[in-house]
């Protein structure tokens, strides 16, 4: 994946979403790198190893762990709306993200900049490894995005489905 010449986003999750999107990095031709980490994770940016020219971001939580579904509308509409600056401000060409729910507001916003023709912005999803048989949610709601890219790293995921690409394990 190749981003050299503009600006790469990179929305890091808590745990397991951070160890994968730290195995990815070296991978990645990037020129100047923006971490967007939630308010409440205390050690994803801390798990990068960073150069001078990056960046950290920090964006509220669409929905904390045992959130009720009815008051993380309330948090996903201020996620969303933080997201919206983000994004506007810092103007990526490329969003690289793989599966926590503080992704699905900043890719949203991104969407909605291209479709306005503000902003002309790639969205690449990396599916968990440990999906092997279902979507997650985020992988599902990005799929509707018809310029986000939702890769795979289970035969039997591209398989369910088609639109999805399939890279072998990635990470």
């Amino acid at each position: 994946m190749s981003s050299a010449d503009g600006k790469t986003m990179i929305v890091l999750g808590s745990g397991g979403h951070t160890m994968e999107m730290v195995a990815l990095l070296p991978h990645l031709e990037t020129g100047q790198r923006v971490f967007v980490v939630a308010e409440t994770d205390a050690m994803s940016s801390g798990k990068v190893d960073h150069r001078s020219t990056d960046k950290v971001v920090k964006i509220p939580r669409a929905r904390e762990v045992r959130q009720s579904w009815l008051t993380s509308v309330l948090t996903t509409l201020w996620a969303l709306i933080c997201s919206v600056m983000v994004v506007f401000r810092e103007r990526p060409s490329l969003l690289l993200c793989n599966g926590p729910g503080t992704c699905v507001p900043i890719c949203l916003s991104a969407y909605v900049f291209h479709v306005l023709g503000w902003q002309s912005c790639r969205i690449v999803y990396v599916e968990s490894v440990c999906r092997v048989e279902t979507l997650s949610l985020s992988a599902l709601i990005l799929r509707a995005m018809p310029f986000a890219d939702v890769l795979v790293q289970w035969p039997q995921l591209k398989t369910k489905y088609p639109d999805c690409v399939y890279l072998d394990r990635t990470i």
